[in-house]
């Protein structure tokens, strides 16, 4: 019988706008790309053991999965530098002993919807100018609807509680839809 060596996975922690949440960016895929995974609660990692596992720490909030990365939200009454070494060193254990993160894919709540060219159009926004920048920062956002004007969007990861979340929202996200489709986009929201 031929014994496999343990993987080798590296972890690097990244900041982000949330001073609650923090990225571990680990060195190899975690889920597919575009997919994500959010455990607002311990209840809702059922399928998910490394989330489970990292809220038995009663100082994490929130876990979620993305690409290379899972976003940690702490509560607010610790500090990033009592823990962060401890979550680094869980997942990472947890990661090196070939472990699925994920026991079932989980479908997506987004309504069905007739895709128009309009929403066509804000996918490919959303895609090409707002999404890299909010998983830059350890979050998602995802496409949920569009009524009336409004572009509603579902905020996941560390976007999710964070208090410039809704300043970027507007300020930021808002604008550019109304720029680039101001005839279309009156309006966005974030669902949750």
């Amino acid at each position: 019988m031929i014994k496999t060596a343990p993987k080798a996975i590296s972890i690097y922690l990244e900041s982000n706008p949330n001073p609650n949440s923090l990225k571990f960016v680990v060195s190899e895929m975690l889920v597919p790309e575009g997919m994500s995974f959010d455990f607002p609660d311990p209840s809702s990692a059922k399928d998910a053991p490394l989330a489970q596992e990292l809220f038995m720490y009663p100082f994490v909030d929130r876990v979620f999965y993305m690409s290379n990365f899972i976003t940690v939200t702490k509560k607010e009454d610790v500090e990033w530098l009592e823990i962060q070494s401890t979550l680094r060193d869980h997942i990472q254990k947890f990661l090196e002993s070939g472990k699925l993160i994920l026991d079932v894919t989980t479908p997506s709540d987004a309504p069905a919807e007739e895709e128009t060219e309009t929403i066509k159009k804000i996918k490919n926004i959303l895609d090409e100018y707002i999404r890299p920048a909010v998983e830059q920062d350890g979050g998602a956002i995802t496409y949920h609807s569009f009524q009336e004007g409004i572009v509603k969007v579902i905020l996941q990861g560390s976007c999710s509680g964070c208090p410039s979340s809704t300043v970027t929202l507007k300020a930021g996200i808002e604008n550019l839809f109304k720029r680039m489709m101001p005839e279309e986009v009156k309006g966005v929201e974030a669902l949750g």
